[in-house]
């Protein structure tokens, strides 16, 4: 037998060898195969000896393919944006058809060169389906997302285009801290200091130019300013403003008692009995209410006018009133003596001819709730500005009260979202489009110095557009991009993975199946639970080295003549064992 055995040896180290080289083929063959996986020949012993001290018997070799499925290949460009690459751990998920019935397997490939057919569903090169999650309007995956049943073919086809409606708007606008305040009475009837537009989109793709208007206002506290403007703290009231020495008037707070003043015309003259103070000058009068009188506070206004202001707004029911007793000091200041009621903006006030509502009754705009309340070391009571909004037809849309803060950011609490956003809530445009709620956010809204400035603005909305491209992005969204500058997330791709990649069937189309060695799969999102990330825009190539490939074959070559030898030389050792005689 070891004649002979020697010759099934050298016949297998041939079959053995040839298998090598078919494999190695295989491999060169399929170097520009966009996503192939190449494959090894593993050889092993098939040993006949059963112990050492008997008579030895010559075993086979036979060769089995290791495939290499776990192996990157490189990546490269491609100019298509339906193209894309796995980067590490991961297959796309593809079938045959696009019927998706659970009859049809589930196939799993690394060639992702995709194409739209003529029906709208994503194909790869090889013909195969690709599939994925469908993404539902508000972003969200399906809740069974870790099945293979969650799945659906990519269909991209659209019979028509895309209208979105607006949902948020966003203005960043710097309003002058040096513009003339008025009443918050006369507000809605004063022509705006600063009016800017913005457009939005109904539900219909209609554009809806908004306007918004804004008003300085001295707030919601009860406020007395003067007409008489241009004034300064050293202007004489006897000699420079006209008043009559000896005139009187009064100032009360909340129903407390009244503090008397008396117009004098010598400075630093000791008040008669009845008067609290005498007022030489206009600083005389300013300084004395802010030291001596509880709850108000008086300055000169942006117009050289004296402003009095009650220092809160919280129940609505805060009041001061100023009265003539002798003369006409009051009148000849340019006020109008009587009552000043706070209107109450203890949440989110909405501005209702004059006064303010917790509920309004026209209106069906929120706005920001303030973060600094009188009292507050922060509370800046000369940020007052009345902001209204109007729709196409000029008709009001919502109006109210922000204020800004001493350094000139907005003076309002963000909301659970962490936005400060002005809310319009089913707006009517009369078209027959839907009922529109639109979230406008004014936190980069400004207060300085300086000129009125629209540092910017945007929307979220688009008018109708026609679908311009399909394109896969590094999470592995499929985005429709549209001609008016909208984008539309339709699916995600999940990235299958196996325990043993390397133990995978493989199929025609440079595809794998499932085996019993590879494990089940498991979908995973792009970038998590160890799947790898999508490269879009470009391709994995072969992970084939045609170097290494050739030096194989050359080892291959070797050894199948070195096996011809074998069975070359037995035969000439029983070509002479028959010569024997």
């Amino acid at each position: 037998m070891g004649l002979f055995g020697s010759l099934f040896t050298g016949v297998s180290a041939l079959s053995a060898q040839s298998q090598k080289t078919a494999i190695i083929s295989n491999n060169i063959a399929n170097i520009n195969t966009t996503g192939f996986k190449r494959s090894e020949a593993a050889f092993f012993s098939l040993v006949t000896t059963e112990s050492g001290n008997a008579r030895f018997s010559p075993g086979t070799v036979t060769a089995n393919r290791l495939q290499q499925v776990s192996q990157q290949g490189p990546i490269s460009q491609s100019t298509s944006s339906t193209d894309a690459a796995i980067s590490g751990k991961g297959f796309f998920p593809v079938k045959r058809d696009s019927d998706d019935s659970s009859l049809t397997e589930y196939l799993y490939t690394r060639n992702g060169q995709f194409s739209e057919d003529s029906q709208g569903f994503l194909r790869n090169s090889a013909g195969f389906y690709l599939y994925g999650w469908p993404i539902d309007t508000s972003g969200n995956l399906p809740a069974n997302q870790g099945d293979l049943t969650s799945l659906v073919p990519i269909d991209v086809a659209f019979l028509g285009g895309l209208t979105r409606p607006t949902n948020t708007a966003e203005l960043s606008i710097n309003l002058d801290a040096a513009e003339v305040d008025v009443d918050l009475s006369i507000a809605s009837t004063t022509p705006p200091d600063f009016t800017r537009g913005l457009t939005v989109y109904d539900t219909l793709g209609n554009p809806q130019p908004l306007t918004f208007e804004f008003v300085k206002t001295y707030g919601p506290q009860a406020t007395a300013s003067s007409t008489r403007t241009t004034l300064t703290s050293t202007d004489e009231m006897v000699t420079d403003l006209g008043l009559a020495d000896g005139n009187r008037f009064t100032i009360s707070v909340d129903g407390g008692a009244a503090r008397t003043y008396q117009i004098t015309n010598t400075d630093g003259a000791p008040p008669p009995v009845g008067v609290d103070v005498m007022v030489f000058d206009v600083g005389d009068l300013i300084n004395d209410i802010n030291a001596n009188v509880t709850n108000l506070t008086a300055f000169l206004g942006n117009e050289g006018e004296i402003v009095m202001q009650h220092d809160n707004f919280v129940t609505g029911t805060e009041t001061f009133t100023i009265a003539d007793t002798v003369g006409s000091a009051l009148s000849s200041l340019g006020f109008t003596p009587g009552a000043f009621l706070s209107d109450d903006i203890s949440t989110a006030g909405i501005y209702d001819n004059g006064t303010f509502a917790d509920t309004p009754p026209y209106s069906t705009g929120a706005f920001p709730t303030l973060q600094f309340l009188p009292g507050a070391p922060n509370y800046n009571s000369r940020g007052w500005w009345t902001m209204t909004i109007r729709d196409p037809s000029n008709a009001l849309l919502t109006t109210g009260l922000i204020n800004f803060n001493g350094d000139g950011t907005i003076n309002a609490l963000p909301d659970i979202s962490g936005h400060i956003d002005v809310e319009l809530n089913q707006i009517n445009w009369n078209n027959g489009s839907e009922l529109q709620n639109i979230l406008i956010d004014i936190e980069r809204f400004s207060q300085f110095s300086s000129d009125y400035t629209v540092l910017f603005s945007d929307q979220d909305g688009a008018e109708l557009g026609l679908r311009t491209g399909i394109e896969i992005d590094r999470e592995g969204f499929i985005i429709a991009q549209f001609s008016n500058g909208a984008s539309s997330v339709l699916y995600k791709l999940p990235l299958v993975t196996f325990a043993n990649a390397n133990g995978l069937q493989e199929v025609s189309g440079t595809a794998y199946t499932e085996t019993e060695d590879s494990g089940e799969e498991n979908l995973r999102e792009a970038g998590s639970g160890g799947a790898g990330f999508i490269e879009p825009a470009t391709l994995e190539n072969s992970n084939v080295d045609l170097a290494d490939e050739f030096a194989l074959l050359i080892v291959a070559q070797r050894a199948y003549s070195a096996g011809t030898k074998i069975i070359n030389t037995i035969d000439q050792m029983t070509q002479e064992l028959l010569q024997l005689r």
